[in-house]
């Protein structure tokens, strides 16, 4: 092993906005202090109930993936299971989420943009 994984890291417009989305889903605690990195109007974070830390750092000029368009490709997604995918899709679409894909009847997974335009599944587990 030659690392540890300290975080995943989300370009966006606004760092704090799109924190408080995440937080809204997944719980935890934004912009927790850490000794790893400085709070600013640039960066913010959330240390989710998990263990599982997710960055937000402001970009000036911010174009989100254009998903399945490849001239904007999505470069990487997050999964999120839940139990129920209808209900999941409700609040998810109430906290500023978009559908990308609702799928078929028989899929467990759908797809779905957060506020910032990063693609992310509800997969039912």
């Amino acid at each position: 092993m030659i690392a540890d994984l300290q975080c995943v890291v989300l370009d966006c417009p606004d760092p704090a906005e799109l924190a408080a989305f995440y937080h809204s889903l997944l719980g935890g605690t934004v912009n927790q202090q850490d000794e790893r990195w400085g709070l600013d109007d640039e960066w913010a974070t959330l240390h989710t109930p998990s263990g599982l830390v997710l960055a937000f750092q402001r970009v000036a000029d911010y174009l989100p993936p254009a998903w399945p368009d490849p001239a904007r490709p999505q470069q990487f997604h997050l999964d999120f299971g839940v139990a129920d995918l209808d209900q999941a899709e409700e609040q998810v679409l109430a906290r500023g989420a978009t559908v990308l894909d609702d799928g078929v009847a028989a899929r467990s997974w759908r797809v779905y943009a957060d506020p910032a335009g990063h693609p992310f599944c509800l997969v039912r587990h």
